[in-house]
């Protein structure tokens, strides 16, 4: 059997590496994301509040499942003060500023909930198990988020949790008529552009 044989390109000109994996044990256990481009995956280094992150959901935290069980009591959409991720909310937009609203949204997991027929047929032909929406939990949280916040735009939303039942999500939103974010021009292209 032939060792996994791996080549490093580095770019002083796109302060990148670029990794070619002949074997795919390294890609998995790979601890880094990486991007398929073509034949090489280029590897984005996490931030080291990414990578703490990383670790609570690996080791699924003592930390981190307190803070659930808070959040499993109160309702599914909540206003909330700052974001649990800053590093990862300041990616897609968020500043501490009048007219930016996080919210933290819970969804629920599993097939969709669909009623029972109440015409005969054989239960293969129900059309009630193993039925699945077309959107993933993220696009769900966001729609849901701006059913209740009509008068805002999407920033963008980030996963946080998920257990047995439920996924967490954490949604920024930008008022565009909100005079601070009219005087933020790099605010007002995002909003116009998520428009």
């Amino acid at each position: 059997m032939i060792n996994p044989v791996w080549v490093i390109y580095y770019y002083d000109y796109f302060c990148n590496f670029i990794v070619q994996f002949l074997h795919v044990e390294i890609i998995l256990n790979n601890p880094l994301k990486s991007v398929i481009k073509g034949d090489f995956f280029i590897l984005d280094m996490p931030s080291y509040q990414d990578q703490t992150w990383i670790r609570l959901w690996k080791e699924n935290a003592p930390e981190l499942r307190e803070r659930v069980v808070g959040w499993r009591k109160q309702n599914a959409i909540t206003r909330i003060d700052r974001p649990s991720r800053i590093d990862r909310a300041r990616r897609l937009g968020y500043k501490a500023k009048q007219g930016i609203v996080v919210v933290r949204m819970r969804v629920g997991t599993g097939g969709m909930r669909k009623q029972r027929p109440t015409g005969g047929r054989r239960p293969k032909h129900l059309g009630v198990l193993r039925i699945k929406a077309d959107d993933d939990m993220k696009t769900v949280a966001e729609r849901r988020v701006l059913e209740r916040y009509p008068n805002m735009k999407l920033l963008g939303s980030y996963y946080i949790y998920k257990d047995g039942k439920h996924y967490w999500f954490e949604v920024i939103l930008a008022d565009p008529d909100h005079p601070r974010i009219a005087q933020d021009k790099e605010l007002n292209k995002r909003v116009s552009q998520s428009a």
